[in-house]
């Protein structure tokens, strides 16, 4: 590893200077005025694995954004990896939060304050530079093959369609992915289980027009009134979900389980301090780990309705919106869960509200081994670079392709996630270690030789 490690060094200004132009596009999938946008990044990315010496790189469109791909076969009977990741980034807003510009890349402090520089410009392109090292100094012992899409932040549809049209070219015997967050920079941890997740949105209707508070207020049942009301039944005093059906299908862990997940280290003074919050809150009988990683969860992600402007409006609205999101947990299955909330939700509504829930986008939970030739390889690289053997943990996050790879290609996905909790991923001032990016880069090679190496 001694070359690449140097050939690392050499090139470390332009490897941090690409990423910058990267982050500069403002490749926002959900928004669709960004669209050319989107475009304009994948064109990019096409162009840096093109620079790192895959091959057969090309531009695949789909009924969205589209997914860039490429390979490099040094030899057809040793093992492949394909690499996952994601080029598209959560919306900015609001902007009025951030330090500095979200599509303007400024590092202080060490750290890489961008929208996407942790999710998942940062990680993926690790990916891009490490093939380079890899490549330019002949010593790529095994095949690999890169997807990178532009859709994760909206729920992947289309590369569902993609990889199961496509099983033939992405045929590989491991999946790695970068998309995911380690205990701190001196306690490096794989990430071996996902959470799913059903995401819907709700419109609560009164009236049929926005009337006057003061002539109607009190006769006529308020939207806002009503959603809060829906919303706050939706736990109960211990915080559990009152969906009925909700926790029918949740997988129990065993409390040796339980006691393995809480070796990871873990301070509720420093977590509570970093939020800047006087207490945590959530399902009686958990702790805040296991609330965060292994308990599935209901939250309201955003709320509005009536008038929000500036002054005062006395309107009472005719309409009241919210946007729902479930963690998920094995064996919880989106698509009935989104049921199970739409029949509930819809039976809550009080006399004089009609209710409509339209379902975004979903994913199922995934866990993934911790004996495999695969894992070991990622804990042997890690323990390398870092100086100490990486802690096995479960994310609360959600990748709803790990399931969809599993399902459709048969294959287990190494989690292999260099970014911390606290980089601000899907809020204002996002960052990302410049420490990370490059221990990243280091790492990555490292599983390659381990992995070729146990799978001979």
């Amino acid at each position: 590893m001694n070359a690449i490690d140097t050939y690392i060094k050499t090139h470390e200004d332009r490897f941090l200077n690409e990423l910058l132009d990267l982050l500069r596009i403002p490749s926002v999938s959900a928004d669709p005025k960004y669209k050319a946008d989107v475009a304009r990044c994948a064109e990019a990315v096409k162009t840096r694995m093109e620079e790192a010496g895959l091959e057969k790189v090309e531009i695949c469109p789909t009924a969205g954004h589209p997914i860039v791909y490429g390979e490099k076969i040094v030899d057809p009977a040793r093992p492949t990896v394909l690499v996952y990741g994601h080029y598209d980034v959560q919306p900015p807003d609001p902007l009025d939060l951030w330090h500095s510009g979200p599509f303007e890349p400024v590092i202080k402090d060490g750290m890489i304050y961008a929208r996407g520089s942790a999710d998942d410009k940062g990680q993926f392109y690790m990916h891009i530079k490490a093939v380079e090292c890899m490549v330019k100094n002949n010593a790529l012992p095994c095949n690999v093959k890169v997807m990178i899409e532009g859709e994760e932040e909206v729920g992947s549809d289309n590369l569902g369609v993609f990889v199961k049209n496509n099983k033939a070219r992405l045929k590989a015997d491991v999946v790695l992915i970068s998309d995911t967050a380690m205990i701190a920079n001196d306690v490096p941890s794989i990430n071996t289980g996902l959470r799913g997740l059903s995401y819907v949105e709700v419109e609560v209707t009164g009236p049929n027009r926005d009337l006057h508070s003061g002539v109607y207020g009190g006769a006529v049942a308020n939207p806002i009134n009503a959603l809060c009301e829906m919303i706050a039944s939706l736990h109960d005093k211990d915080r559990k979900v009152t969906v009925p059906g909700f926790y029918d299908t949740v997988r129990e862990l065993s409390k040796a389980e339980r006691d393995a997940l809480a070796e990871a280290p873990f301070n509720l003074d420093d977590y509570k301090k970093d939020l800047n919050v006087k207490d945590v809150r959530g399902e009686a009988g958990y702790t805040s780990e296991e609330r965060s990683s292994i308990r599935p969860t209901l939250d309201v992600n955003g709320i509005w309705g009536g008038y929000i402007g500036e002054g005062a409006k006395t309107v009472l609205p005719s309409k009241a919106f919210a946007k729902l999101s479930m963690r998920l947990v094995p064996d919880q299955k989106s698509e009935p869960i989104t049921k199970l909330f739409k029949d509930h939700f819809e039976k809550i509504a009080p006399p004089g509200i009609t209710v409509v829930v339209r379902p975004h986008h979903g994913g199922e939970a995934a866990v993934t081994p911790i004996d495999s030739p695969a894992y070991l390889a990622a804990s042997k690289a890690m323990e390398e670079t870092f100086g100490k053997k990486p802690i096995p943990t479960r994310g609360g996050g959600s990748i709803p392709i790990v399931a969809l790879f599993e399902a459709e290609l048969g294959l287990k996905t190494v989690l292999f996630g260099f970014g911390l909790d606290s980089d601000n991923i899907h809020s204002p001032n996002e960052k990302y270690g410049v420490f990370n990016y490059f221990q990243g880069i280091k790492t990555i090679p490292r599983f390659f030789k381990h992995y070729s190496a146990s799978a001979k």
